[in-house]
C-alpha cells in the first residue's frame, strides 16, 4: 500500500456522499436543518447548518436554543437523496 492508495488515486471512483446527521457518532441520513448563529462571532445574516435525522432533530434543536444559537428548522430538500458533487467544467484551452 502506498501514499497514493490511502488518497484513493487508482481506485474506483466514488459515489456522492450522503447527507448525514450531525449528532455525535450518528450515521443516519439527514431530514432537516438546522440554522444557527452564534452572535458573539458571526455576522446576523450569517447561517451556519447543522442536519439532523428524524430522531435526532428535537436533541439538536434543545441544544442550540439553550445557548441561544438557534434560529429556524427547514427541512432538508431531497432528504435521504445523495449530496450530487459540484459539476466539473473543463478548463478553456
Amino acid at each position: 500500500m502506498s501514499l497514493f492508495d490511502l488518497a484513493g488515486s487508482g481506485g474506483p471512483e466514488a459515489g456522492p456522499a450522503e447527507a448525514v446527521c450531525s449528532r455525535k457518532a450518528c450515521r443516519a441520513g439527514a431530514e432537516w436543518q438546522l440554522l444557527w448563529n452564534n452572535p458573539k462571532i458571526h455576522t446576523p445574516e450569517r447561517r451556519k447548518i447543522w442536519l439532523a435525522c428524524g430522531e435526532h432533530r428535537s436533541w439538536l434543536e434543545d441544544y442550540l436554543q439553550t445557548r441561544g444559537l438557534w434560529k429556524e428548522t427547514l427541512a432538508l430538500p431531497f432528504a435521504h437523496a445523495p449530496v450530487a458533487p459540484a459539476p466539473v467544467t473543463p478548463e478553456a484551452s
